[in-house]
């Protein structure tokens, strides 16, 4: 309740003090004085082309060296950076993950890879193993395509500053306070789509990894949903473009006419053709 309290009084002082302000600034001002100092800088950047650092050394389930390059090349790849023992929003990014996965007809390992990243050094391959065995049983679809990470601070830290995550460790709870977010990136490592909070739409998933393949994998379908929606980098969702479906669904009528027409001459062309006299055809 006094919490309660102390935020309300803080939205009141900063709309009374400075009308002129944007939301957006006052609440910015209010996150900056109820935080800790050490949080505010949590958030998440995009930096949509940037290229990803492959370069960077990690350890895989089994202990052994896993250069980020080895996860692309071929595939677009979707990037969670989370950490194992977290214990909700992780938990949640990951749930959220699989479920969008399950309702995709892609596939991981054959249209596209997975690779989740723990932000905390001093998580094992061991625990990665679990973690990977347990999401690997509840997606049932395949057993490839999706690797779990781990790795030294500096290797974490480079990633995140690459892709613009941005965390914080609380001593205080023994915790990584972190945005809630995945990413699709290209399969030469640029960064191509970020989608926000725990639950991810399979369709606007789907999208971004077509989007992110340069249409290599996918089907005709989703080249016509790309012509319709537009990805916004603010929600981080495919919204409709209605100029698109307008202009498709002239397109479509237009195409639709013309095959009536295209009928209904052949027919009438064929009705004013006379047939060949019995006689005529005997003679030939």
């Amino acid at each position: 309740m006094r919490f309660r309290k102390t935020f309300l009084l803080l939205v009141a002082v900063s709309a009374a003090a400075q009308p002129t302000r944007s939301f957006r600034d006052m609440q910015a001002d209010i996150t900056a004085a109820v935080l800790p100092p050490g949080l505010r800088d949590v958030g998440l950047d995009q930096k949509l082309n940037a290229q990803a650092p492959l370069y960077l050394e990690f350890r895989d389930e089994d202990g052994q060296q896993a250069p980020l390059s080895q996860f692309f090349g071929r595939k677009p790849v979707i990037l969670a950076l989370v950490y194992y023992q977290c214990p909700m929003l992780c938990t949640q990014i990951l749930n959220g993950l699989v479920r969008s996965l399950r309702g995709m007809s892609l596939e991981s390992g054959r249209d596209f890879e997975v690779v989740s990243v723990s932000i905390d050094p001093t998580e094992t391959p061991e625990l990665a193993k679990r973690k990977r065995d347990e999401y690997l049983r509840r997606y049932a679809k395949s057993a490839t395509g999706w690797r779990f990470l781990t790795g030294s601070e500096a290797q974490i830290k480079g990633l995140a500053r690459a892709v613009g995550f941005r965390y914080a460790y609380d001593p205080r709870t023994r915790q990584f306070a972190h945005a809630s977010a995945i990413m699709v990136l290209t399969p030469e490592g640029r960064l191509s789509r970020y989608f926000y909070g725990i639950e991810y739409a399979p369709r606007d998933l789907r999208l971004g990894l077509v989007e992110a393949s340069q249409n290599k994998i996918g089907t005709p379908v989703d080249q016509l949903l790309l012509f319709c929606y537009h990805y916004d980098p603010k929600t981080g969702k495919y919204s409709a473009v209605v100029m698109n479906i307008v202009r498709l669904g002239a397109a479509l009528t237009l195409a639709g006419l013309a095959a009536l027409l295209f009928v209904l001459w052949r027919r009438e062309l064929r009705r004013r053709t006379p047939n060949p006299a019995p006689g005529m055809l005997r003679a030939r």
